[in-house]
């Protein structure tokens, strides 16, 4: 059953339970003799969704955004997060406690430097943390501070708790994908990457990323919530046969019949003698400095192995689509496209009653989904902000913060689905009444940089962080701008967020015919409303010039008109508004009832 998105860890990670978390963990902390400790999102395995037994962030500060870390010291604290979450996290910590801080421009170096003592021991776990990030960190502390591996003491006290226990960790029934959906066989991949290997000179690579070792062996699952993946480890030689390590459950009848030809799998507690093993015998080891574990090169520096620090090659593989995965991708959007235009004429007849919370929106949006049996699950936790929940970039409403939509306000719904063909993101900004001119104005200048984004051909070398700036550019025009990136990569019944394609100043990889992105501009009023557009888009090859690309969406649902600014927008932009929409009614129209097909056809009308 999919887990509504409202049913989110806040019950175990409310504020007033951290102030007694954090007294036992500085208890614990000066047994030790560590004077601090870093706590990270992530999991062992680098993730942005995790297993509530890997919440340890949430559980030790109340936030339960999906990027941020936490740094408790015997006198003071602090929980970093970016932009996006700079409103929402002052709400869910203990503010006596947990000072805010924005990265950029403040980074955990200078903080440290300017709050912890000279000499000070910082324990970390090496299984939580990357060898670029430790070691990027010792460099900036130099003698300040010296940073120790120890065995994680939010672990115990959790474990020790009464009330909010802490869960045992999930494994799930592994699901293989056939030729007609991954487009390729393993044996095929796994050639493609033992030449990579080659190549390059190395002997074995240990891959940590489940979303790599997943897309290679063609398995799916569901280990966690929103992303369709089996948490898992694999050592892949250069000759020979993969090794890979799953919880002992998984390793049955079924997953041996499937993968005995092409690996052996052994339980994931083998997996560091594995490692031990590997580095004695003096081979040559690719690793991804910074998304493997710390304590995987620890053990193989150990055993005196030649270390080679480079990407996970599988990242820029499975980021190109093959055909099978563009037109799994391409059902999955027609499908979230019919349950979007039920949500929306829903919403439009419900909306003015001045009785729908943002709860009552996530469930009816979360039903219409269901309608369609092949929906696995949320490809996220549904971002459902009425007035100014709306402007909290990733804002995700629970029972305690839920408020109804008044009538006059805008309401932004940011979500998606995974299907059996593919993974859906989309955003739509809503209304309910009549928008202020300052609303229409930013909306069209919102909604012009995503038209500018969707319309452009460009030449091959290309990368996201060329093109941002046409996003911004009519929102700079008026003096503002928005926090988060343009758009991020998206993986095919994977990761919603998938590198290393995206559209942001920091992304530097090219785009390549079949990339998928998200392309997703927005404007953020802090306390009163926010505003977001977004589709996916492929890169196609451009029909105008040989070495030259361009986008298509794939992204099936209306914009809001009403909106709209018609003074703000040029011809050109009026015309791919109308051609979408045309686009849209024919493609949706087919599966819906009449009330909902006459909706459909005054929503995407020409404007």
């Amino acid at each position: 059953m999919i887990k509504s998105s409202f049913q989110n860890f806040s019950d175990a990670s409310s504020p007033n339970l951290i102030a007694p978390r954090i007294k036992l963990l500085r208890q614990n902390l000066k047994e030790a003799k560590i004077g601090a400790f870093l706590i990270p999102r992530s999991d062992i395995h680098k993730g942005e969704a995790v297993q509530e037994c890997d919440e340890r962030l949430a559980y030790i500060s109340g936030f339960t955004g999906s990027a941020g870390m936490a740094i408790v010291g015997s006198k003071k604290a602090t929980l970093f997060v970016d932009g996006r979450y700079t409103l929402q996290a002052p709400k869910q910590t203990d503010n006596e406690i947990f000072e805010i801080t924005q990265t950029p421009p403040a980074n955990i170096a200078k903080w440290i430097k300017e709050n912890i003592k000279k000499n000070t021991i910082i324990g970390f776990d090496a299984w939580l943390h990357s060898p670029k990030e430790i070691g990027e960190l010792k460099e900036k502390l130099k003698s300040h501070i010296k940073l120790k591996a120890i065995k994680n003491p939010i672990d115990k006290i959790w474990q020790n708790e009464q009330e909010y226990k802490r869960p045992e960790p999930f494994a799930s029934k592994i699901e293989f994908l056939d030729i007609k959906r991954s487009g390729k066989t393993a044996s095929e991949k796994l050639a493609d990457l033992q030449q990579k290997l080659a190549t390059q000179k190395c002997d074995n690579i240990v891959l940590t990323l489940p979303e790599s070792i997943c897309w290679l062996f063609n398995m799916r699952g569901r280990d966690i919530p929103n992303t369709p993946i089996i948490l898992s480890f694999a050592i892949i030689p250069v000759v020979g046969t993969p090794t890979i390590f799953l919880a002992k459950e998984q390793i049955n009848h079924d997953s041996l019949t499937a993968l005995d030809a092409i690996a052996h799998l052994l339980p994931k507690d083998e997996f560091s003698n594995s490692l031990k093993e590997l580095g004695k015998s003096g081979a040559s080891i690719w690793i991804d400095s910074i998304s493997c574990p710390y304590a995987i090169a620890k053990i193989l520096n150990k055993s005196a192995s030649e270390l080679c620090n480079k990407p996970d090659p599988i990242l820029a593989m499975k980021a190109i689509k093959n055909t099978a995965e563009l037109n799994g991708m391409k059902q999955a959007h027609r499908l979230d496209g019919i349950a979007l235009a039920k949500f929306l004429c829903w919403f439009d007849k419900n909306a003015p009653s001045g009785k729908l919370s943002e709860i009552d929106i996530v469930i009816q949006l979360e039903e219409y989904r269901r309608e369609e049996k092949s929906l696995v699950d949320n490809s996220f936790d549904t971002i459902s902000g009425a007035g100014a929940n709306g402007a909290i970039v990733h804002y995700r409403v629970s029972e305690k913060s839920n408020r109804i939509l008044n009538y006059g306000e805008l309401m932004l719904v940011d979500s998606g689905g995974q299907y059996l063909s593919g993974t859906t993101d989309i955003t739509r900004t809503l209304f309910c009444g009549s928008a202020s001119n300052e609303q229409k104005d930013k909306y069209t200048r919102v909604l012009k940089g995503m038209i500018a984004i969707s319309r452009l051909r460009f030449p091959k070398g290309t990368t996201g962080g060329d093109i941002d700036i046409l996003a911004r550019q009519f929102l700079w025009q008026d003096g503002v701008t928005y926090s988060h990136g343009t758009g991020h990569g998206v993986g095919a019944f994977l990761s919603v967020h998938e590198g290393p394609i995206g559209i942001s100043r920091r992304v530097n990889s090219v785009f390549e015919e079949g990339h998928i992105v998200s392309n997703e501009p927005g404007y953020y009023k802090e306390g009163e409303y926010g505003i977001r557009i977004e589709n996916l888009i492929t890169v196609i090859k451009s029909k105008v010039a040989k070495d030259y690309l361009e986008f298509k969406t794939l992204t099936l649902a209306p914009i809001d008109t009403r909106l709209i600014d018609n003074k703000l927008l040029t011809k050109d932009e009026v015309k791919w508004i109308n051609d979408y929409h045309n686009r849209v009614r024919k493609e949706i129209s087919p599966f819906l009832n009449g009330d909902e097909k006459e909706w459909l056809k005054q929503a995407t009308k020409a404007i």
